[in-house]
């Protein structure tokens, strides 16, 4: 006999956590937790830090992250990922000033590392 299928399992299960080192993202919440401390994140830095995690090691260009997470080509005159990058590190790391998750590379973008 068939199983039948359900409106619930039709439905492509997705992680509602992402794991990586001191880091736990939770994507329902739209929350982070690293150690002890959980914080809130807009919905931007929630996508932000998302795109982050799912790629992370590798360079992620400023305007790849614009695209995935603004929906824009537009990468010229503005802060935006700037500021949101900055605010994400003040929620992640020990010293925002020295960040060790979320590195700059310079002329092109960002990168998160998993300290080890």
């Amino acid at each position: 006999m068939a199983k039948r299928k359900t409106p619930q399992t039709r439905r492509k299960r997705k992680a509602k956590r992402l794991q990586a080192g001191g880091i736990s993202l939770d994507l329902e919440n739209r929350c982070v937790t690293k150690g002890k401390v959980t914080v809130r994140l807009t919905p931007k830095e929630c996508a932000l830090l998302q795109t982050f995690m799912k790629n992370g090691g590798a360079v992620l260009t400023r305007k790849f992250l614009m695209k995935e997470v603004w929906d824009t080509d537009w990468t010229e005159d503005t802060r935006t990922l700037d500021v949101h990058v900055r605010w994400l590190r003040e929620k992640i790391e020990d010293n925002p000033s020295k960040p060790v998750y979320l590195r700059t590379v310079r002329g092109v973008g960002y990168r998160f590392e998993v300290p080890g």
